[in-house]
């Protein structure tokens, strides 16, 4: 479904199909809105999320100011990735861009958290803690690297994204 772009709204550009399907079961949650979110084909690796970042939702961020943006990336163990992504983020839009992933990737997630057997089972527990203020999953070892960020983008996205 697409957003109506003047009022506000989230973009989520996931880096690839785990990701994608992570953000779908989070679409699935019965408080959300799915008028305001939107999720992205995704372009294959947290490289060409940047990339497709810069090329395509930079200009279009700046004509959309209620436009916000979630990049949906792995970490892959990578300390710095967080920090160099953000610095390629012009700093006008940094509040409106956020920047979350597993630690290592999604499929470790599937494999270490029990009763979460699908990606789309991993954004549905995801959307919960969200709506309920918890920290279940995203305060699982492999996402609690996330929390700075979360608690940024819940401040900016909750008021609109779930009824």
């Amino acid at each position: 479904m697409s957003v109506n772009k003047y009022n506000k709204h989230i973009l989520v550009l996931p880096e690839d199909d785990a990701n994608r399907q992570i953000a779908n079961g989070f679409l699935l949650d019965p408080a959300l809105n799915d008028r305001a979110i939107q999720i992205l084909p995704p372009p294959g690796g947290w490289t060409k999320v940047l990339n497709a970042f810069r090329d395509n939702h930079i200009s279009e961020m700046h004509k959309y100011k209620n436009r916000m943006m979630l990049l949906l990336v792995d970490f892959d163990h990578d300390e710095k990735r967080l920090g160099n992504i953000k610095n390629k983020i012009p700093d006008d839009l940094k509040e409106r861009v956020f920047v979350l992933g597993a630690q290592s990737e999604p499929e470790n997630i599937k494999k270490n958290i029990a009763n979460l057997n699908t990606f789309e089972d991993i954004g549905k527990a995801l959307a919960q803690d969200c709506v309920n203020e918890t920290e279940n999953i995203w305060g699982h070892e492999l996402l609690k690297h996330n929390r700075n960020e979360l608690k940024r983008m819940i401040s900016s996205v909750k008021p609109f994204l779930f009824n």
